[in-house]
């Protein structure tokens, strides 16, 4: 009987190490600067679940969450380009490989590499970027900054304002992980 619960708890033993972290208000925004006006947004509402056991994560976040200074811009945003109501969400889809080695048990600054499927727009593109996971006591938060290229997702800019509108828009997500219990 005494091996029973030895062998109970090796087996249970690398269960127990693995964990989840999730948000649901991580902060990606863009930003796209042109000669005629700077367009920002923030989406503060991004959900986010990390598997440290199979170095897997994945993003959601609601297109018309986006939230702009002014509102002309957040509908055309909305309605002319991004098409909200056709595509209402973005995702990433990918894994962070490396993850499942590190122990997150302790403080320190972790960089990490991601790779996965962005979906923007109906369309789907692999892409890889650096991201800092960071560990402070207990704590787990995350960064990363990212370009995307307007044309690579189908979003099309009308000619009349083609000058206003940036062909590179940058990305940064940033969060704050909660453990999934």
């Amino acid at each position: 009987m005494k091996y029973y619960w030895v062998f109970l708890l090796l087996m249970t033993s690398g269960q127990l190490s693995a964990q989840k972290y999730f948000t649901r208000s991580g902060d990606i925004s863009f930003f796209s600067q042109t000669p005629m006006e700077n367009i920002e947004a923030h989406n503060y509402k991004a959900t986010c679940v990390i598997d440290t056991e199979t170095s897997r994560i994945q993003w959601a976040v609601l297109i018309k969450a986006f939230q702009f200074e002014k509102a002309l811009m957040q509908e055309h945003f909305n309605e002319n380009y991004m098409e909200s109501s056709k595509y209402p969400k973005s995702t990433f889809e990918g894994a962070l490989p490396g993850l499942s080695d590190l122990d997150l048990s302790k403080d320190g600054d972790h960089n990490l590499m991601a790779k996965g499927d962005l979906t923007i727009h109906g369309v789907t593109r692999t892409i890889e970027t650096p991201v800092m996971l960071t560990v402070k006591g207990g704590a787990l938060s995350g960064s990363t900054n990212f370009e995307v290229a307007v044309a690579d997702y189908n979003i099309e800019v009308p000619s009349v304002v083609r000058e206003n509108i940036a062909k590179v828009v940058q990305v940064t997500v940033s969060a704050d992980f909660d453990e999934l219990k």
